[in-house]
């Protein structure tokens, strides 16, 4: 697949936005409900119109093609629009995750280089407090405040995409930053053919034709978010109902009531729904096909009592923000009992097969590829793939050695009768933790443990858990003398991070684990945390 050749009819993003206003103007294409209840309705026609007068307004405040844009918010309609007009003018979105403690996002923001940031107004005070940090300074506008101030600008701005700057397949349209081992996140750079690539190979995998409508509960600062629901359904000619957070006890009312085809979730909400029970018989739920999962550790056993609940399939699936989104799914075409073989009976439930528009393989860490069976290093290449790592040369250069995208994911294929590989992953070669989706670094979780007075020794610890996928549990050597308690090291950490960054649990012990070489063994420590597997933890309530 010569990476010169473009597999998409539609190049830019401005040009299959207009065309679709064009050719179907009347017909929906978000449906958004927030937390009060009020739905609404944008047509094709209506967000085309909102989407120019936005990107007029950026042109306005000296945004210009390349020029990287913040979203600081939550799933909105706002939102959404903010996304498609810095697209439709060749600038940059870089979306935010206001969950990140203020050192990460004051990070985030500087190392983008970000020239104005879209804020919520209950967000604002937090954000204004990070902007003498930020070198080249950032234009702060506020969105959704009392005032209206800039929903009244946009609204005196033109509304059609005369004088709109020309766009690019190859211009810069994401950066999404992820955490890496070596501490700081790092920003993945998609362009706007990467973006319709993959939207258009998601598409095609799951059968979505013009009409059907996709379900988002999951946040849109993320890929998934962002690829699987947003650009997806703009690519085929659908809808979306993009919810402003997930609520377990709507999720299968939604399901009815919006006519959905398909949801994406992560393993963590397959949990909640489980635990919430089966669905009340007066729902209907006989046009909704299957869900989408991955971005998170899929037990065996959680599909199969998911399955065996809901009788809802799983099309478990695999990809990561360098990839755009998904690189592999498990075949829709396969019967049920073959579909139940790969969720169940090797260990590990497999990711699929390569989409089309990208291939994978398993490499040993010389790059050789190796058999069928054999454990390595999950690599990636195809149209999907990221330009590079924003500003990180060093770094790019090792992830993309021997011609490949390296995953840092250990995995093995098994190939079917016909000789498709279907992939598994195993674990990480990478020592991320994989906490509901997102990922953390536990180096910068262990430099704020090995400072707490008392603390000789601290190492975060990702272990198994039925809820999030993975847990962070912290394993402490005290101090000569210490007394400190689990509660004290707790408390320390949360000074530094939010909630879902924070150990939830702290297991003492005399030794930590090294090396010849004297470097740490941190996958040694994860039984010492198996007895809270089942266990629930919640801000308002640490284990439930």
């Amino acid at each position: 697949m010569p990476p010169e050749r473009y597999l998409t009819p539609f190049t830019t993003i401005l040009s299959l936005l207009r065309h679709r206003a064009s050719e179907t103007p009347g017909e929906p294409f978000l449906i958004y409900q927030g937390d009060g209840g009020a739905r609404t309705v944008f047509s094709y026609k209506e967000i085309f119109r909102q989407v120019c007068k936005t990107a007029r307004y950026l042109m306005r405040m000296g945004i210009g093609r390349g020029d990287r844009v913040a979203t600081v918010a939550y799933n909105h309609s706002d939102t959404v629009i903010q996304y498609f007009a810095c697209w439709c003018m060749g600038a940059v979105i870089v979306p935010v995750n206001i969950g990140e403690d203020d050192r990460r996002i004051a990070y985030i923001l500087s190392n983008s280089d970000v020239r104005l940031a879209f804020v919520r107004a209950e967000f604002a005070e937090r954000i204004g407090k990070l902007l003498p940090g930020i070198p080249r300074g950032m234009k702060m506008v506020i969105v959704g405040g009392a005032e209206g101030a800039f929903e009244t600008a946009v609204e005196a701005e033109n509304d059609g995409p005369d004088g709109l700057p020309e766009t690019s397949p190859e211009d810069d349209a994401l950066i999404v930053y992820t955490s890496g081992t070596t501490g700081h996140p790092k920003g993945v750079l998609l362009i706007q053919y990467n973006l319709l690539v993959d939207a258009m190979a998601i598409a095609g995998w799951h059968g979505m034709t013009p009409g059907e409508r996709m379900l988002c509960v999951l946040p849109i600062h993320h890929v998934n978010g962002i690829v699987v629901t947003l650009v997806t359904p703009l690519w085929y000619r659908g809808s979306v109902a993009l919810r402003r957070r997930f609520h377990t006890e709507e999720f299968w009312t939604t399901i009815a009531r919006e006519d959905i085809r398909v949801a994406s979730v992560v393993p963590t909400l397959l949990q909640f729904l489980l635990h919430a029970g089966p669905v009340p018989p007066e729902t209907d739920r006989s046009r909704f096909r299957h869900i989408i999962c991955g971005a998170g550790p899929l037990t065996c056993e959680l599909a199969a009592n998911f399955e065996a609940t809901f009788g809802i399939p799983i099309v478990h699936g695999y990809g990561l923000s360098e990839t755009t989104c998904y690189s592999c799914f498990l075949p829709l075409e396969v019967s049920r009992e073959e579909h139940a073989r790969w969720l169940r009976d090797y260990g590990f439930p497999s990711i699929g097969v390569p989409l089309p528009v990208n291939e994978m393989a398993i490499h040993d860490a010389a790059g050789n590829p190796l058999p069928e069976n054999a454990r390595g290093e999950i690599v990636i290449r195809g149209h999907n793939v990221m330009r590079e790592y924003f500003a990180e040369r060093e770094v790019n250069e090792r992830t993309f050695e021997h011609g490949w995208f390296r995953s840092g994911d250990e995995g093995f294929f098994r190939r079917d009768g016909s000789g498709r590989p279907f992939f598994f992953i195993t674990g990480r070669l990478k020592e991320l933790i994989i906490r509901g989706g997102t990922n953390i670094s536990p180096f910068e979780i262990d430099e704020v443990l090995m400072n707490i007075p008392g603390v000789r020794a601290g190492l975060a610890v990702g272990f198994d858990n039925d809820w999030y996928g993975e847990e962070i549990g912290a394993y402490v050597q005290k101090a000569d003398g210490s007394e400190i308690t689990e509660d004290q090291v707790i408390a320390e950490c949360r000074k530094v991070f939010s909630f879902q960054m924070c150990p939830k649990v702290v297991v003492f012990g005399d030794e930590v684990p090294v090396t010849s070489t004297g470097k740490y063994q941190r996958s040694r420590l994860r039984p010492l945390f198996a007895r809270w597997k089942t266990v629930q933890f919640s801000e308002s309530k640490k284990r439930q």
